[in-house]
């Protein structure tokens, strides 16, 4: 499989939240979760993209609020259980 190099430029708080959230969740790099976070946005078709304005600032207020508060960092499966009930 052949590879290309992509350059992002991005805010120094969404570089150290990204390094932050990679370490926490076990990516080897920021590169890594920016290849996982792209994979997942454009092949997983179940994707449901319908979020309300509403929604979407519900889910950024949990993210920030999640990033801030280091004590609600939680993993995949847990996080699971409680959004998949």
């Amino acid at each position: 499989m052949t590879q290309n190099q992509v350059n992002l430029t991005l805010p120094d708080s969404l570089l150290a939240a990204a390094k932050d959230y990679s370490e926490k969740f076990g990516y080897k790099n920021v590169q890594d979760l920016a290849m996982e976070c792209l994979r997942q946005k454009v092949f997983e078709k179940d994707f449901d993209e319908d979020f309300t304005e509403k929604e979407l600032e519900l889910i950024d207020k949990f993210i920030d609020l999640t990033l801030s508060r280091q004590d609600l960092l939680v993993g995949k499966k847990e996080l699971d259980k409680v959004l998949l009930r």
